[in-house]
């Protein structure tokens, strides 16, 4: 029976980048004078000649209550821009930066945990602001007009919409934007006119190996080949990266061989069509799609014997193409491909960018001082495809619609038109030869065509400087986190079982919005923009970059975001906390009467049963129809026969009994999945018996909802009402800051007890169940430096993804398998097998 397992993506998850904090917070935590603050706030390196962001005396207007309050910068004098252009001669390429200030969550809970956790720092953030998005828009050069109009409809040249300036109304001065290409020159004046603006002019060389090395570093899955119509990405080396070349193929063709940051040698040559009419022919006798083969052909084989030998002559193996006259073509990509192997004999290696158009306008947007985005690591960025993208024959791509209306229009018309593409491309017909030069190479892209391969694939980037890479892992430069890539078959089978969920999420996401026409209208148009997505991926998997499992779940989340279904499983994750806190007691009480060893087992035995909540997967949620919550966790925990799929739990069971019965473990991070029983009945009583020995707890939870899972703001509230019955919980909870007002009220009878190891919870920096540890939130990274346990739970964290991650420390994986597919890929098992993974470092 098929089934999914929940999960989701992560949005910006950074504050804007601003450490703020409320005056109120100041007072309770002595905080320094305002003046005091001003002078140790984080500067961003100033130059006379360029606008700043001064972070000085920052501070939200409104209260802790507020969901979305301004954050006013009293000292900001420079109206900044967020915006790079390059301008060519056929294409007007933009880059652009967006953030949104968030609201500030330092209340007490959260201080007391940072400062136990050595992160308190008066509120103040270490970094330039940087949280954010980059979003890649491209225009027709000769339709510079609309250019111009949608740069002023977004307020770019004011720093956006969410800029202090655009929401103080006022008019800035001498604004400066960065600019390159030919078009910098020519078209400066008609933006001083139009704008009010004035370009400052960069190098275009300069740009292209500034844009090409930012992207190299930064973006996972930006490089690939493509051979005989099939794409691979290339894991780049970071430091086996120099030298290359570079060749950027547009309007002209530039080759550079690029020996490091700034380090390069350019040379460019025009490109050139030559004779494509014979004496004896009129051009009425050829075919236009044989003419239109012929002469990509010929440029593409022109463009790839000159790479070569430009290669060849600098030893360089390795050579990059990049511009918008390879716009993610399946058969240029393959003809020039052909013919780097060709004449290198297959020596030479031709690898292409995502990004490919945008080098020049990347590298422009590089060269504002005040980003900071040299010091960016490949962990602060992450892809995503917003849904409000344009869409053409079915296809999404383009800049993404910030208002929610005309997203949701824009899904309504595209529905109604369907997926027909109106406009007439030229088409070969297999078996044309063209005219002249190699025979074409064998590829499923050989004829031209308006289709998925031709589509450019560039998400926005979001900028989390919050987020680092999780200390723990053995080798970040070798971890992946997918277990299972999708391959054709294997996305087939997904899709039908995404597909087959999507009424009754629709249901439950509608239903949390309360029922609404807006709701329904939001509900339908989430359906055919996610649907629209799988189908793109249907026809390339490799679309979007490396996909696995994890990343298709979480584009699921991403689009119920997109639509503005923020927790769509709310209602039914607090019926189940409310049943699972009511039994909770007498579990407890049930488990104090066992010795040691019988109660670690149950206690193992309980994360399992509990884990079989999981409402993303089908098989699961037929149970909720047969039993209550707590029918089901006894059902699961009687049907549990050892050994299970994979037990090691003996050897887990010496490791905590024996070996280090007199020195226990000092700090374990446990990753929870679901709300309800799974981590009320399963994983709480396991954080317990873990405190009774002396270690430190951190619950490490979602930062967003997915389905049914917990998030890191909720499981305080789930803490405090199981401490209510639960000495070791509330005096561990105290200790750790998570009951600061909540216990007010309650008899205090532990007062005479000893001090408490410390139960305290972090967010993870996401919104999936399928973490990613290349990128996790600053607060977890600095919990796990001490940790010397790590326990992951459900499907998401242990199967989906990190079943074959190595860690540093000793690490548990629980998990109950919840779909028959997945079963039988990994275990050659069945659904419902359990699975319990020790893996210790010695």
């Amino acid at each position: 029976m098929a089934a999914n397992n929940s999960d989701s993506i992560q949005e910006e998850l950074g504050e804007g980048g601003v450490g703020v904090k409320h005056e109120a917070e100041e007072e309770a935590e002595g905080a320094p004078s305002s003046a005091a603050q001003a002078t140790a706030t984080t500067m961003l390196p100033r130059s006379s000649s360029r606008p700043q962001l001064d972070l000085s005396g920052a501070a939200i207007h409104g209260t802790l209550e507020d969901r979305n309050p301004t954050i006013l910068l009293p000292n900001q004098s420079d109206d900044i821009s967020h915006l790079a252009l390059d301008i060519g001669g056929s294409l007007i390429k933009l880059v652009y930066f967006s953030r949104h200030a968030e609201l500030s969550t330092e209340d007490k809970r959260k201080i007391s945990t940072k400062r136990r956790l050595g992160m308190f720092n008066g509120g103040r953030r270490s970094y330039p602001i940087l949280g954010g998005r980059l979003h890649f828009v491209k225009f027709e050069t000769g339709k510079l007009n609309e250019c111009l109009d949608f740069i002023s409809s977004k307020q770019l040249l004011r720093g956006g919409v969410d800029s202090p300036s655009w929401r103080s109304g006022a008019q800035p001065d001498n604004i400066v934007i960065k600019a390159t290409g030919g078009g910098a020159y020519k078209y400066a004046d008609l933006f001083k006119e139009r704008l009010g603006v004035s370009l400052e002019k960069e190098d275009e060389m300069d740009c292209l190996v500034s844009g090409a090395n930012f992207l190299l570093k930064a973006i996972r899955h930006e490089a690939f080949t493509h051979m005989d119509g099939h794409k691979e990405y290339v894991q780049i080396d970071q430091n086996d990266l120099f030298p290359f070349l570079l060749v950027n193929v547009g309007s002209g063709v530039s080759i550079i061989k690029v020996d490091g940051h700034g380090k390069f040698q350019p040379s460019t040559i025009a490109s050139s069509f030559g004779k494509t009419i014979s004496e004896n022919k009129e051009l009425s006798d050829y075919r236009p799609e044989d003419i239109s083969l012929s002469l990509l052909r010929m440029i593409s084989y022109n463009i790839g014997q000159i790479s070569y030998l430009n290669a060849l002559r600098y030893g360089l193996k390795r050579i990059f193409f990049g511009g918008f006259f390879i716009r993610g073509h399946a058969y240029t990509m393959d003809t020039i491909s052909f013919a780097v192997n060709f004449w290198s004999k297959g020596e030479a290696q031709a690898m292409f960018l995502r990004h490919e158009g945008f080098l020049g306008a990347l590298g422009a947007f590089m060269s504002y001082e005040k980003h900071g985005l040299d010091d960016l690591r490949v962990h602060h960025l992450v892809e995503r495809f917003p849904m409000g993208a344009p869409y053409v024959g079915g296809k999404i791509h383009g800049p993404p619609l910030g208002d929610l209306n005309a997203k949701i229009s824009w899904m309504e018309k595209f529905v109604q038109k369907g997926t027909q593409i109106i406009a007439p491309v030229p088409m070969g017909v297999p078996a044309t030869t063209g005219m002249g030069g190699f025979e074409r190479p064998t590829s499923k892209g050989d004829i031209l065509r308006s289709d998925a391969s031709a589509a450019l694939n560039v998400g926005v980037l979001h900028l989390v400087p919050t987020l680092d890479v999780f200390p723990l892992l053995e080798d970040p430069k070798t971890y992946e986190p997918n277990t299972i890539d999708l391959d054709q078959d294997e996305f087939k089978y997904w899709f039908k079982v995404l597909s087959d969920h999507l009424p009754d999420l629709v249901d439950k996401a509608v239903a949390s919005e309360g029922g609404t026409d807006d709701a329904e209208r939001r509900g339908d148009a989430f359906v055919h923009a996610f649907s629209a997505h799988l189908a793109r991926l249907m026809e390339e998997p490799a679309a979007y970059g490396k996909f696995g499992l994890a990343n298709l779940l979480e584009l699921r989340e991403e689009c119920l975001r997109e639509f503005q279904f923020v927790d769509a499983y709310i209602s039914i994750k607090q019926r189940e906390n409310e049943a699972s806190l009511a039994v909770l007691p007498d579990l407890l009480m049930e488990l104090d009467t066992m010795n040691e060893e019988a109660r670690l087992l149950a206690l193992i035995e309980g994360v399992l049963a509990a884990n079989i909540f999981d409402w993303g997967s089908r098989a699961c949620v037929e149970l909720y129809h047969k039993g209550t919550i707590i029918e089901i966790y006894r059902m699961s925990r009687k049907k549990m026969q050892r050994p299970w799929r994979i037990d090691d739990f003996d050897m887990f069971k010496k490791r905590m009994l024996t070996d280090r019965k007199d020195q226990p473990y000092k700090r374990a991070l446990l990753f929870v999945d679901n709300s309800g029983a799974d981590v009320v009945l399963g994983m709480l009583p396991l954080a317990r018996e873990l405190l009774r020995h002396g270690t430190e707890v951190v619950l490490v939870a979602n930062s967003l909802p997915a389905l049914n899972d917990v998030t890191a703001n909720e499981l305080p509230e789930i803490i405090a009402e199981a401490s209510k019955h639960c000495g070791i919980l509330r005096k561990a909870a105290e200790a750790g800051g998570l009951l600061v007002d909540a216990m007010a009220g309650i008899q205090d009878d532990l007062k005479d007890a000893p001090e408490s190891v410390p139960l305290m919870v972090v967010e993870n920096g996401c919104g999936s169940p399928c973490i990613d540890f290349r990128q996790v939130s600053s607060e977890l990274a600095a919990a796990a430096k001490d940790a010397d346990l790590l326990i992951l739970e459900g499907m998401g964290r242990a199967l989906h993804t990190n079943l074959n991650a190595r860690f540093k420390c000793d690490a548990l994986k629980l998990a109950m398998v919840k779909n028959q597919r997945l079963a039988e890929k990994l275990f050659n098992g069945n659904i419902y097998d359990c699975i319990c993974k020790f893996e210790p470092i010695s």
